[in-house]
């Protein structure tokens, strides 16, 4: 385990450094200058230059990459450049909301999707199993901002059951709990089809394995052969899926909202383009690549730890 670890923090800090070197390449991609860019055409030439100084592009390529490794390792991710304030207290003050809204859009998307999927497989050919696999496709399909608009336009604008825009009022719980589901059901719609699917192949896969059928030999209940022996194994795939689906969810998130006008990282990294603020785009892309790295990183270790022929087969 401890050889497994080793290997996939490697992986994770390799990943980190491709993902950060090709973020800091984008400001050179861009056609212009990035300080004529973020100032506008009627910026003064004193203005320019104050700016490219403090983004440090008046330095050689070589010290501006390392001076950005350097920062990033100790947490500083530059500075706005219109509000002169930390990028990463801007980031952090994002943050909760995004990863409140991919929680619980993940959240409800394995309470119905891994149910679905389970019994989909018990009941195979059945009538439920063909319409959860139909429903499933059509979830899949969907695309998160299509979920968003037409979600507003029927349960805010049409029915007006829930609100349509923000993300409540501070302190009050059930105003936020509110406005939370439209966009956690937007995003987390697609990720119930994928864990449907792969819960249901899961398990189709596991009922043929020998210990299932030695268990159903010995005359156990078939609840207790799919929950204690056949779910079991089966959920192990799903795991990895929901570290890669967290990772989505958070730059996902960016469509539900910019449609419902929620804060977040999506709609901070929308808003500083619009603005051509680089480095609070730089530093909100930044952390939303280490999140997704610490995701799928957390899922891998869980699933090594669960099943040890994952560890055996390195």
């Amino acid at each position: 385990m401890l050889i497994y670890l080793i290997q996939r923090l490697g992986l994770a800090v390799l990943i980190c450094i491709v993902a950060m070197t090709i973020l800091f390449s984008f400001v050179y991609l861009i056609p212009g200058d990035p300080a004529t860019m973020a100032l506008g055409p009627r910026a003064t030439p004193a203005m320019k230059e104050n700016l490219r100084v403090e983004m440090m592009l008046d330095r050689p390529v070589p010290v501006q990459l390392a001076t950005f490794f350097g920062r990033v390792v100790t947490g500083d991710l530059g500075t706005d450049v219109w509000t002169k304030r930390p990028v990463s207290q801007i980031v952090l003050e994002a943050l909760p909301y995004t990863i409140v809204l991919a929680v619980t859009g993940l959240g409800w998307a394995i309470l119905l999707g891994v149910p679905l999927g389970c019994y989909s497989a018990v009941r195979r050919n059945s009538l439920i199993d063909k319409l959860t696999g139909i429903l499933s496709v059509s979830a899949i399909a969907m695309p998160s901002f299509v979920v968003s608009i037409y979600g507003l336009l029927i349960f805010a604008v049409a029915l007006q059951w829930l609100p349509a825009i923000g993300a409540g009022a501070k302190g009050d719980i059930g105003s936020q709990i509110l406005h939370l589901i439209l966009p956690a059901f937007a995003i987390g719609l697609g990720w119930v089809g994928y864990l449907a699917r792969l819960v249901r192949a899961s398990m189709l896969e596991v009922m043929n394995e020998n210990h299932v059928r030695t268990a159903r030999a010995f005359g156990l209940p078939e609840r207790t052969i799919v929950f204690r022996y056949a779910l079991r194994l089966a959920v192990l795939p799903t795991i990895t899926l929901l570290g890669i689906a967290f990772g989505s969810l958070l730059s996902g998130a960016v469509f539900a909202e910019i449609v419902f006008t929620r804060p977040g990282l999506g709609r901070l990294v929308y808003d500083s383009v619009t603005n051509r603020n680089f480095p609070v785009v730089q530093g909100a892309v930044l952390t939303t690549v280490f999140l997704f790295v610490l995701c799928t990183l957390l899922a891998d270790l869980i699933v090594a730890w669960l099943d040890p022929r994952v560890r055996s087969s390195l």
